[in-house]
């Protein structure tokens, strides 16, 4: 597996690259961003925040405007509102530094088994995912063999992770989709906030809760209506497809309030 390190400290970059290596994985190493934009061919980002020319946040958000490739960020830096930018605008996990190679690898793993469930020419064996069957994105069955769904104007089509909405197509980062996904499997069911983090995220996700909001925002603004996701106070979330959806249940019917 190739995979793009930014990172303009050495003294970091150095030991990542060498211990990488050891585990089998392929490396370019770029100290800039601007250097890491014009980088071609990787299956995976670890990008730094704290780069010299720009902000690694901008360099997260021009990767994912034109690529869906899995970004870990890595950061030293301490405030969570970074953190939680970053992820918004569609990485799919963070690092805090400092960190050892294994606990790298395994965020490696952990991604690649989400975004890549049986992608062709990955070595699955090397990251440790099962090469006997498909393995869900993001922790839950996706049903690969089923069609689109539709929820009234809005499709998800979970084997091309393609979402149209009054048959525009919806720009979400990977852990909106996934979300999205994983809501509309029942709609009008509630999930639980652990339920919805241990899935999506995996259940050894251990970053900022705030994300999971932060992502819900996301969804809702994309899609162009806050009311299509419920906030079930105390509890956690529930998709809510319109009216004329096939399958829609009202709040009402499930005894609950907003």
């Amino acid at each position: 597996m190739r995979v793009l390190l930014i990172e303009d400290d050495d003294r970091v970059a150095g030991p990542v690259v060498e211990g990488l290596n050891r585990f089998g994985f392929t490396v370019d190493h770029a100290r800039t961003g601007a250097d890491g934009l014009a980088a071609a061919g990787a299956e995976m980002v670890l990008l730094d925040l704290g780069l010299p020319d720009m902000d690694g946040i901008d360099v997260c958000r021009a990767l994912r405007a034109r690529s869906q490739i899995p970004i870990i960020m890595i950061t030293a830096r301490s405030d969570e509102v970074d953190r939680v930018l970053g992820l918004e605008l569609g990485a799919d996990d963070y690092l805090s530094k400092p960190f050892g190679v294994r606990e790298l690898v395994a965020r490696i793993r952990a991604v690649t088994r989400r975004a890549w469930p049986t992608t062709p020419g990955i070595d699955q064996g090397t990251l440790g995912v099962s090469q006997t069957a498909p393995g869900p994105v993001g922790g839950f069955a996706s049903g690969p063999a089923a069609g689109p769904q539709h929820l009234g104007p809005l499709t998800i089509d979970r084997r091309a992770r393609q979402v149209t909405l009054h048959q525009e197509s919806v720009a979400l980062a990977p852990k909106e989709f996934d979300l999205l996904a994983y809501l509309a499997e029942d709609p009008g069911a509630v999930y639980s906030r652990q339920q919805i983090l241990d899935t999506v995220w995996e259940a050894n996700f251990f970053g900022p809760t705030k994300t999971l909001d932060v992502h819900v925002a996301g969804v809702r603004r994309k899609l162009g209506d806050s009311s299509w996701i419920d906030n079930i106070r105390g509890v956690g979330y529930r998709l809510t497809p319109p009216p004329e959806a096939p399958g829609a249940t009202s709040p009402e019917s499930l005894g609950e309030t907003r």
